[in-house]
């Protein structure tokens, strides 16, 4: 049995007698009473999302995860697959389970894919990809003095990121995956 203070995204829990996988949590410490552990989880036979709070005090069942660090290669649209860095066995994971990663994903990204009983449940990106700028307008004089100091920019992947005002296309930056946010550009 384990705390809910230990989730972390990826983590398997039994709860009411299905599995489930966390996709994103937050831990919340309120001025007044307990804390607690707030959730979104989805079920791994049927794909329902559900948020659950979960008492610091309660007792949880985790299963046993393998943590595989692998390479994303290609999708067709519905099925993303992985290919283990160190046995090159792929793995197929469908779009409903990694939801929230795709946007990210770009061929050849390491990540780390979290396996129950051999099945893939979820992906852990890093927290910062470098992605190339595909497209980016050029900056308009007088964009300063409006207050507008960012730009919509298109990633070599067609992820839409806001970046600052400067960057050009062919250039590198960093993005937080956390927030999707534009973190800084990579020097070469």
């Amino acid at each position: 049995m384990s705390s809910p203070n230990d989730i972390k995204n990826g983590t398997v829990i039994r709860y009411e007698g299905a599995l489930w996988v966390v996709v994103s949590f937050q831990r919340v410490a309120p001025g007044k009473g307990g804390s607690f552990v707030r959730t979104r989880m989805k079920n791994i036979q049927t794909g329902k999302v559900v948020e659950n709070n979960f008492k610091s005090s309660e007792t949880l069942e985790f299963e046993e995860v393998m943590y595989l660090k692998m390479q994303y290669l290609f999708t067709d649209g519905q099925l993303y697959t992985f290919m283990d860095t160190q046995s090159y066995e792929q793995v197929e994971i469908s779009k409903e389970l990694i939801e929230e990663s795709v946007p990210y994903l770009k061929e050849g990204l390491e990540v780390t894919v979290s396996m129950h009983e051999g099945r893939a449940l979820a992906v852990a990106l890093p927290k910062k990809i470098e992605y190339t700028i595909a497209s980016a307008p050029p900056a308009v004089k007088g964009d300063t003095a409006s207050g507008n100091v960012t730009k919509e920019a298109v990633m070599d992947n067609d992820l839409k990121v806001q970046v600052p005002i400067f960057i050009k296309d062919g250039e590198k930056i960093l993005v937080n995956t956390d927030t999707g946010a534009y973190s800084e550009r990579v020097n070469n």
